[in-house]
């Protein structure tokens, strides 16, 4: 019996430890982009993904044929818009970095078109995840796609030492 079990536990942190390998990279990208930070230099990004990897693998048993990235990301979209919500504006942790292309965006319009646009998720999906109707979901996202595409030329608020690319 115990041997079973310790089978059952090795075969289950290497299924793991292979959707890591192979998802971990992505998933980090995506909290690169959530929070808006420097590609070489995203700590609230990393601390974003910590507790989306746990709780995946917390849940590794009872997923049942659900894909595991998914799970990954849904965490992943919550947590940061649970956090966006409670220190957005707040002091300075949630300022973006400068240069980023998302750094204009709000926390609701970066989340929408990660998910969206990097992600390929769905508009009825996005919009159940947040809790939103699929017509505001379609118009954020039309925003916020807008506003990379044809950013403005002041400076970010609150960004120090940014300036206006010349023109």
């Amino acid at each position: 019996m115990r041997d079973r079990q310790a089978s059952r536990e090795a075969r289950r942190a290497r299924e793991f430890e292979a959707f890591v390998a192979g998802a971990a990279g992505r998933l980090l990208h995506a909290a690169t982009l959530l929070t808006a930070e420097a590609p070489d230099d995203n700590p609230r990004a990393r601390r974003l993904l910590t507790p989306a990897l746990a709780h995946t693998y917390a849940r590794w048993d009872r997923l049942h044929g659900e894909d595991p990235y998914d799970c990954a990301r849904q965490y992943l979209a919550t947590r940061f818009a649970r956090e966006a919500w409670h220190h957005y504006g707040g002091f300075g942790q949630g300022r973006p970095h400068p240069r980023s292309p998302l750094a204009e965006l709000t926390p609701r319009e970066r989340l929408i078109l990660v998910l969206r646009m990097y992600e390929g998720v769905a508009e009825e999906q996005t919009a159940a995840l947040l809790g939103l109707p699929v017509e505001r979901v379609h118009s954020i996202c039309d925003r916020a796609a807008a506003t990379v595409l044809h950013p403005s030329r002041t400076p970010v608020p609150g960004a120090a030492g940014a300036q206006a690319a010349p023109s």
